[in-house]
């Protein structure tokens, strides 16, 4: 059985937290993807490891790099679009999660067949 796929909306998530992310987009989305990258080995709590971790990032946070456990993707457009392709685009059978808040969003790709979590399942930002 291939490993769990795990879609973050970046933009969403980050707006999450009120910790001034609106000043500076690109490094809270940096901060996440630390965040996210121990998730690879040590899965969520209903999502056992391995899993592979896709950070989705548009706007000003489209040029974060990579990190060697989370695969960043770029959206050339909208955030939602490009999470929505990623799960279409997924093998059948595999296990698909995306965490979001955003009920549209949810709406889509539960009739995909993905499953869906809000922001607070993943782990919180250490305070600063």
């Amino acid at each position: 059985m291939p490993e769990p796929l795990l879609i973050v909306d970046g933009a969403n998530v980050v707006g999450s937290v009120p910790d001034g992310w609106w000043r500076d987009r690109a490094a809270a989305a940096v901060r996440l993807r630390e965040r996210l990258a121990p998730l690879a080995a040590a899965g969520l709590p209903d999502l056992p490891a391995p899993v592979e971790v896709v950070l989705v990032v548009e706007g000003k946070a489209r040029d974060i790099p990579a990190a060697s456990t989370v695969r960043v993707e770029r959206a050339p457009g909208s955030g939602d679009d490009t999470i929505v392709d990623l799960v279409g685009a997924a093998r059948p059978g595999r296990r698909v999660v995306v965490v979001t808040a955003d009920r549209e969003l949810r709406a889509r790709v539960s009739a995909l067949g993905a499953e869906t979590r809000g922001p607070s399942t993943l782990p919180r930002p250490q305070p600063r």
